[in-house]
């Protein structure tokens, strides 16, 4: 009779030589290089800036009524640049922010407009504003995503068209807000604090809701990051680029309605090279401009620390242009930090 060969279970390790999972380390670098490092970065940046005003202007830096002088000064370039930021996370550009808030500020004060927001409301004009600012961002959008033409020409071509329809209908003078409800609503002062700056608060929290929260906000950077991947994900990317440039628009509206309260009059001259600035302090803020990546957060810092840097030279009786030559130094220097980094992201992945 054959031998039988019987196999025996092995038995379980005692609880004791069990290995233990690895605790995970906490890793540093790797938090610091990404947005969290970035945004401190820019704190400490605008910490910088804040000290040297306090230390060359003393008291009439660090007074109450300065800080909210640069608030203001960051509100109007902070909502457009919360648009731009968009816009540039999809891997696009406008050029014609500044143009379009111009057109929006001239047609909300057309005689026709006030005399309908003097008989009704001028809620009016707030309307008239957005709307204007909409229509030129979808048709920018339209352009770009079923017209294919680059992002640049596009806009640059609607810069100077909305300029020059500015111009054609204010016929190169300025109009006088005269709807007082309208200017009184402005002037409103809410806990001690301007009502352009609270128009910034709401503008940037909504946008960041948008950018983080929401199918919106992913679709977005899905489409800046590689539109073959998101177009065979699912996202409808022509559409979704139209849609970026209309958000650029309306925030383009909103800004006219903020320089309409904040000047009592309506301009072709209103956003002259707003676009500039706008897409300096999203670079500035850690926006690629290749697309992608961006966050709201760093772009809000980004309009403070120009804004800051703007009063600093103010507040010291500084020329203009040895403070264009300070923009463009922390311009370069942001790009090519960013440079870096996506360089050492490519390399880790």
């Amino acid at each position: 009779m054959s031998e039988q060969q019987t196999i025996t279970p092995a038995e379980p390790a005692p609880a004791s030589e069990t290995a233990a999972p690895a605790p995970r380390r906490f890793d540093a670098r790797a938090l610091l290089s990404g947005s969290v490092g970035r945004n401190l970065g820019l704190i400490l940046a605008l910490a910088a800036l804040f000290a040297v005003g306090a230390i060359t202007a003393g008291d009439r830096f660090t007074a109450i009524d300065n800080i909210l002088v640069i608030l203001r000064l960051a509100s109007i370039i902070g909502v457009i640049s919360i648009g731009m930021t968009f816009v540039i996370i999809g891997g696009g550009i406008d050029l014609s922010v500044g143009s379009v808030m111009g057109l929006a500020s001239v047609v909300a004060t057309l005689s026709a407009v006030q005399a309908a927001a003097e008989s009704s409301t001028w809620v009016v004009m707030v309307f008239v504003a957005l709307a204007v600012g909409l229509a030129a961002g979808f048709i920018n959008g339209f352009v770009i995503a079923y017209g294919k033409v680059v992002a640049f020409m596009a806009t640059l071509a609607m810069l100077v068209a909305a300029r020059g329809l500015a111009e054609i209908l204010a016929n190169r003078q300025t109009q006088v807000v005269r709807v007082p409800e309208f200017q009184q609503f402005m002037n409103l002062d809410l806990l001690g604090i301007d009502m352009l700056i609270w128009i910034f608060i709401l503008v940037a929290g909504a946008g960041w809701i948008l950018l983080n929260r929401t199918t919106f906000g992913r679709r977005t950077v899905a489409v800046g990051g590689n539109r073959e991947a998101a177009r065979l994900a699912g996202v409808a990317v022509r559409r979704h680029t139209m849609y970026l440039y209309a958000l650029a628009g309306l925030t383009a509206g909103i800004a006219a309605i903020m320089i309409l309260g904040r000047t009592t009059a309506g301009t072709s001259t209103h956003g002259t090279l707003y676009e500039l600035d706008a897409i300096a302090a999203v670079v500035v803020g850690g926006t690629l401009l290749a697309g992608g990546r961006g966050t709201i957060t760093g772009t809000v810092f980004g309009v403070l620390i120009f804004a800051t840097l703007t009063n600093v030279f103010t507040q010291n009786n500084l020329s203009t242009s040895v403070q264009a030559v300070a923009k463009g130094v922390i311009i370069v220097v942001a790009v090519l930090l960013q440079q870096r980094f996506s360089g050492q992201n490519t390399r880790s992945h």
